[in-house]
This record gives C-alpha cells, structure tokens and sequence, in this order.
C-alpha cells in the first residue's frame, strides 16, 4: 500500500493516506513533478503507460509522482526519476502550484505539485509500468502541439507549460 503525504493549502503536512484513496476523495496531497532538459535545449516527455490509473497514454512532462509520507520532495524527485525513466540529474526546485482536475472514471487530482528541473543528454530506460514512450520537443513545439492537440497531454503537465513557462526557460 503506497501512501501519500496530505497537505494543506500552504503545504504543510497535516497525516497521510492511501494513494487511490486520496484520488477518490480528492484530498490535497503534495506531488512531483520534474523536467529535463538536454544541450539541445528540448524537454524529456513520457508518454504514461496504458495501465495508470488516470491518464493513461498521455503525453506529460519526464517525471510525475508523490512523495511518501514525511520524504523531502527533492530527494523523491531524484528516486523516481531513476525508478519511472532509468536516469539521473541534478535537480533543482523551481516552483510549487496548487491545482485540482476530475477525471473521468470519478477520480480527483488535488496536488500540490513540486517543480524540478534538471539537465541531461543520457537516453532514458523507461519502466514500461511507468511509461510506454519518450521523447524530446522544444518548447516551441511543445507548445504548438499543445495547442493543436490539448487532448494528447495531461492536465498537470499543460497547466506547467501555460502558465510557469516564464519559471524555467531560463534553464534552457
């Protein structure tokens, strides 16, 4: 049983829960989520395997989980990059955000999500129960995509790339 750290609004934890439970009853709980950049100033997409529970197949930034209970929000940065895409980085904080989304199958993402981001030209070694693909964009391309086909990508991940933009280009 995994369980995620709850939060309040200013991310100070306040117990733990489940993991689906925490997406059943839409509680705040912290997250992650981590971009890489390569030399050619591209991002390192995933596409999330078919088997998650919410968003499945779609295209989201290198890395997104939750810390456990009590775990520094780097530190799980830096394990589940390793665990979802088989790399590693020097990660550093950029931002954190609040955001909640319904999904269909009556799942609710309630986050506060923690923003890395880190620099690398290592080719990843997906974990297939993680991500079914990868691959690098600009982020003018990304953005052109997103425009054009918004069903492709998650959530959290748009939300990173329309409103944070300004809060790490300069790292590219």
């Amino acid at each position: 049983m995994i369980e995620v750290q709850l939060v309040d609004a200013e991310d100070n934890p306040n117990g733990s829960m489940e993991k689906l439970e925490a997406h059943e009853k839409g509680a705040l709980h912290r997250a992650l989520s981590v971009l890489i950049i390569n030399s050619k100033k591209e991002i390192l997409l995933q596409r999330r395997a078919l088997g998650k529970y919410h968003s499945p197949g779609l295209w989201t930034n290198t890395c997104c989980s939750h810390p456990y209970p009590g775990e520094d929000p780097n530190e799980a940065a830096k394990r589940r990059l390793q665990e979802e895409m088989g790399m590693s980085s020097e990660l550093t904080f950029l931002f954190k955000f609040q955001y909640k989304c319904d999904f269909e199958n009556g799942l609710i993402e309630h986050e506060l999500d923690h923003v890395f981001i880190g620099k690398t030209d290592d080719t990843p070694h997906l974990n297939t129960d993680e991500a079914m693909a990868f691959k690098w964009m600009s982020i003018e391309n990304l953005e052109q995509d997103m425009l054009s086909y918004p069903e492709n990508y998650t959530f959290w991940f748009k939300l990173i790339i329309e409103k944070y933009r300004n809060e790490f280009t300069s790292y590219f």
